[in-house]
């Protein structure tokens, strides 16, 4: 399993607007091959900063399976005009502590 991790920025005064377009694209994405769960969260300290954080089976399922589907192009037309600036995505997998 990857978490994908995403710090968004979403542009003044358009928070709510957002939310509401965010709640209509997380049925696109729960739709998605190897889709695990999504969470969103609002920051406390900055306005219109948000935590996106997606469990996947594997990498390739965010990257090819999503990011090369027709459902992403929906996504992409529901929310990227929100951000400002464009996020940026990172993958992390846990780590294993050793005792």
């Amino acid at each position: 399993m990857i978490v994908e991790a995403v710090m968004l920025q979403v542009k003044s005064g358009y928070e709510q607007e957002y939310e509401e377009a965010f709640a209509k694209a997380s049925t696109i994405i729960s739709s998605i091959s190897g889709y695990i769960s999504h969470e969103l969260q609002r920051c406390i300290e900055v306005k219109g900063r948000y935590l996106l954080l997606v469990k996947w089976e594997t990498l390739e399922d965010h990257t090819i399976g999503f990011r090369q589907s027709e459902q992403y192009e929906e996504w992409k037309q529901l929310l990227h005009h929100f951000y400002d600036p464009f996020p940026v995505v990172e993958h992390f997998e846990k780590v294993s502590l050793m005792k």
